[in-house]
C-alpha cells in the first residue's frame, strides 16, 4: 500500500495519532497502518518516534495506546485548562445543589469537546467524556454553543445532514433555527430526550469579557424528575459566576 503523494512527515503522525477513538484505544501496529493509510514500514518508523517521546505507549498486549505525555501537552490548552481550573469549584457548588450530572462544553469548528464533567452517584447515565466531542444540534451545552456561535457557523450546521438520535431529535433546519432563536431570547436551552429517551439537559452560556460566548455549562437529569424552569436560573447562575472569574482573570479583551 502506497501513501498518497505530498504527505508530510507531521501529516503521517497526525494520522497515525488520529487512528485512535473511544471505540478503539489499543491498536496493534498493523492496524495502526490502516487506519493512518501508511505502508508498515513508514508506519513502523513512525510509531517508534512517538514511543520514544511518549505521545503513544506500547502495553504488554503488543498493542499501542495514547501516551501520558500527550495528555501532558493537551492540558496546556488554554481554553481547556485555565477554564476547567475557574469553572471546577463552581460546577462543584452545582453539584452540591443539584446531585446531578454537571457538563462543561466549548465549541471546536462544527462540533463541541467536553472539557469537564462531574457524574451524580444516582445521576441518569449519560454518553459524555471528557475530551469527547459532540454534534452541536442535539445537547444543550450545543445548543449554547450553536446559538451563540457566528453566523457563518450556524449556516454550515444548518445546511449539513443533522444526525437523529431519538426519534425527538431535532433534525429539521427550520426547526432548528426557531430553537436557536429561543434560547437566545431565554438565555438557556434545554434538550429534551434529543440524545437519549431517558434525560433532560438545561444549558446556559459562559462569556469571556467582551461578552462573546466561550463556553456552556449543562445540568444533565432524568426526564422523569425534571423540571427545566426550576434548574434553568440554577445553570444561569452558575454560568454568570464562571463569566464573572474569566473577567477578573482576564480582563476586558483588547
Amino acid at each position: 500500500m502506497q501513501a498518497p503523494p505530498g504527505r508530510s512527515v507531521t501529516s503521517k503522525v497526525l494520522a497515525l495519532l488520529d487512528a485512535f477513538s473511544p471505540a478503539a484505544p489499543a491498536l496493534t501496529l498493523t492496524e495502526l497502518a490502516r487506519r493512518a493509510d501508511l505502508p508498515l514500514p513508514t508506519a513502523s518508523r513512525r510509531v517508534a518516534e512517538l514511543v520514544a517521546w511518549g505521545a503513544l505507549e506500547r502495553g504488554d498486549d503488543g498493542r499501542y495506546r495514547i501516551g501520558l505525555r500527550l495528555w501532558e501537552v493537551g492540558s496546556l490548552a488554554p481554553r481547556g485548562l485555565r477554564l476547567r481550573e475557574l469553572a471546577l469549584p463552581i460546577m462543584e457548588d452545582l453539584y452540591e445543589v443539584t446531585h446531578e450530572n454537571v457538563q462543561l462544553a466549548v465549541r471546536q469548528d462544527l462540533e463541541l469537546v467536553f472539557i469537564e464533567r462531574i457524574a451524580g452517584r444516582h445521576a441518569v447515565p449519560v454518553l459524555t467524556r471528557v475530551g469527547g466531542r459532540f454534534a452541536l444540534h442535539a445537547t444543550g451545552v450545543g445548543l449554547v454553543l450553536l446559538a451563540c456561535a457566528p453566523t457563518e457557523v450556524q449556516e454550515q450546521v444548518l445546511a449539513a445532514p443533522l444526525e437523529r438520535y431519538t426519534e425527538l431529535t431535532i433534525t429539521d433546519p427550520r426547526r432548528l433555527r426557531r430553537r436557536l432563536a429561543e434560547v437566545r431570547r431565554l438565555g438557556y436551552a434545554v434538550s429534551d430526550r434529543q440524545v437519549t429517551l431517558d434525560a433532560l439537559s438545561v444549558a446556559a452560556p459562559i462569556r469571556a469579557a467582551d461578552g462573546t460566548v466561550v463556553a456552556a455549562i449543562s445540568l444533565v437529569v432524568a426526564h422523569d424528575r425534571a423540571d427545566p424552569v426550576a434548574l434553568a436560573p440554577l445553570v444561569q447562575a452558575a454560568g454568570r459566576a464562571i463569566s464573572r472569574a474569566l473577567g477578573t482573570a482576564y480582563g476586558p479583551q483588547g
